[in-house]
């Protein structure tokens, strides 16, 4: 590698831009969580359907990951990503005219389409833009965005503007106007593969088919890792709000307060687990990642109403929960197929992760929870970090230091 010829001013723009742009998707798909007991009073609504809403925008978010991922490797990630951006802005802001649980599950579907589309496609164009010794990091900091706007902010914003706009339809429509300052930046800056770094070009081979990723391990594995840390994430996400008010009996700013831990926690858990992973290895930070998960969540269900420790133990359960997703979806399935399927590999990793922690899990959450008690959906997202754990004990090493590593001691061994 050329450090000479890297355009590193174009790195940091446009993994800024990526990132901010999948904030803002976070945002979207999320500040609907804090406002669902509000809009279940006033468009009569119930459990089932807050499990029914979150679970087809994750359908629609997974099977359009599938395949778009695909065709931005062959049209372009400009025309995939710039589009997608607006589309899903403006469905936000549409959300908030909304009159009944028909129409939102119309609405949230096509955004569901348009995220979906806008998330493999960036996790390539962020790897692209990339310097190989800071891929690790920079996916860490695009990916992390997407809870610290989502999950953190999201709550804090929800609740506070409540207190301010006369209804919170008010809330969906002004959450929407970045995402089309975000595309109009993007439009400026984004470059296609091409037009990077000579180093990082992406030449089509013969062995570029699509099925070509799912001869994988590791594509395999992840798409199993995937299901199960977004089982975990997910049930938590979209039924904490309620359980926060309705079983634990919490103020609507108590719940704010509590919920944006998902967020701050997912975060860091972004920028900091990847970027040690590129140093000590894919594997281990994986493990600890999802072992971690699993304890945080479990002494969490154990807590009271007690809102600091909520708030702490729920940070901890984000911090690696996300971890893992992020290294699932970013390093350990960029670095395990050929340059020019990268985009495929992760839809793929992406799509059918989302089919079923995001849209079949929060589903039966919902039925969990209107059956059963919203309580027990939380051993629901346990049992996902416990099943995220056994499937990374099968994950091969992909980082390249690590590999080089263990090739330099083999052959001074021999």
């Amino acid at each position: 590698m050329n450090n000479k010829k890297w355009d590193s001013a174009y790195e940091w723009k446009a993994v800024a831009l990526l990132a901010l742009g999948f904030g803002l998707v976070g945002l979207d798909r999320f500040i609907i969580l804090p406002l669902f007991p509000v809009m279940m009073r006033d468009l009569n609504l119930n459990y089932q359907d807050l499990g029914n809403i979150s679970a087809v925008l994750a359908l629609a978010w997974g099977i359009s990951s599938i395949f778009m991922g695909r065709m931005s490797d062959r049209i372009g990630r400009r025309k995939v990503i710039i589009p997608s951006v607006i589309m899903f802005s403006l469905l936000a802001g549409l959300s908030g005219l909304a009159t009944g649980v028909g129409a939102l599950l119309l609405i949230r579907a096509v955004m569901g389409v348009a995220e979906g589309a806008f998330t493999p496609t960036s996790i390539a164009a962020t790897a692209e833009a990339s310097h190989p010794k800071r891929l690790g990091m920079n996916i860490g900091i695009q990916q992390a965005f997407f809870p610290l706007l989502g999950l953190g902010l999201a709550p804090i914003v929800a609740t506070q503007l409540l207190l301010i706009v006369p209804s919170w339809r008010w809330v969906f429509v002004l959450v929407s106007v970045p995402g089309f300052l975000i595309a109009w930046a993007l439009y400026r800056v984004l470059r296609e593969p091409h037009k990077t770094a000579p180093a990082v070009q992406h030449v089509e081979t013969p062995n570029t088919r699509w099925t070509t990723v799912l001869r994988q391990r590791n594509v395999l594995l992840n798409i199993a890792c995937m299901f199960c840390m977004l089982t975990c994430l997910f049930v938590s996400s979209v039924m904490l709000p309620n359980y926060l008010t309705d079983y634990l009996h919490m103020g609507m700013q108590q719940m704010g307060f509590v919920m944006s831990a998902i967020g701050f926690g997912g975060f860091f858990g972004m920028v900091v687990m990847p970027t040690l992973s590129d140093r000590l290895g894919r594997k281990p930070v994986a493990l600890l990642s999802c072992l971690a998960t699993g304890l945080a969540l479990w002494l969490m269900i154990q807590t009271g109403a007690e809102p600091v420790k909520l708030f702490l133990l729920l940070f901890a359960t984000t911090f690696f929960n996300f971890s893992m997703i992020c290294l699932t979806v970013g390093p350990l399935t960029s670095e395990s197929v050929p340059p020019a399927l990268v985009s495929t590999a992760t839809g793929l990793v992406v799509g059918i992760g989302e089919v079923f922690g995001g849209g079949v899990a929060p589903a039966l959450a919902g039925y969990i929870a209107q059956h059963h008690g919203i309580e027990n959906t939380l051993y629901l997202a346990l049992s996902g970090a416990v099943l995220g754990l056994v499937v990374a004990l099968l994950l091969r090493e992909t980082a390249p230091h690590r590999i080089m590593l263990k090739t330099k001691i083999k052959a001074e061994a021999a």
